[in-house]
């Protein structure tokens, strides 16, 4: 009995797709999540293949683009972070420890995972709703809930690890004794 051969059979392709993805992101988590990417760009855009191409090239192809506009996100929302730190250091300076602290708070922050510091910005800081916030990154609201779940525990746990810095003193020999 012969096999006969599908024109559009993505498994047989993806050893080399995950390969190529590995090197061009050099992690194997970022590499599946991209291979992964390429796959539902593909399978949405399954009519433009043409059934006598070369299906390896063709995704190879979509892993390449789906690469390039990672990068390319990536470095937007780095410029986007860094034109908020600029307008964020803008602000009028609050007195010296509460300062202190606001600078502590704000860089553990961005020290966020960046999916983590996205989903909580938009609802904490741009005030939108859970639905409003996942349609803007583009996920379902429970991948959004728990991406702000995780980032709030991580700020909770920065807040608790820090030490505050007390108002008041005892300040000894305060009253009018002789020495």
């Amino acid at each position: 009995m012969e096999r006969k051969e599908r024109p559009f059979d993505v498994i047989g392709q993806l050893a080399a797709l995950r390969r190529y993805a590995r090197s061009l992101v050099r992690n194997s988590d970022d590499a599946e999540d991209l291979v992964h990417d390429a796959l539902v760009r593909a399978f949405e855009k399954k009519q433009s293949f043409r059934s006598g191409g070369n299906l390896r090239t063709w995704l190879l192809s979509i892993v390449h683009n789906a690469h390039i506009d990672r990068v390319r996100q990536g470095r937007s929302l780095t410029r986007r972070h860094d034109e908020a730190a600029v307008e964020a250091e803008q602000s009028l300076p609050a007195g010296q420890e509460h300062a202190v602290r606001l600078q502590q708070v704000r860089n553990a922050f961005f020290h966020l995972p960046e999916e983590q510091r996205e989903a909580l910005h938009l609802v904490a800081i741009e005030d939108l709703s859970y639905q409003e916030a996942a349609a803007a990154l583009g996920v379902p609201i429970g991948t959004l809930m728990s991406r702000i779940s995780r980032a709030r525990a991580q700020l909770r746990e920065f807040e608790e690890k820090t030490p505050r810095a007390s108002h008041l003193r005892v300040i000894e020999g305060g009253g009018s004794e002789a020495s």
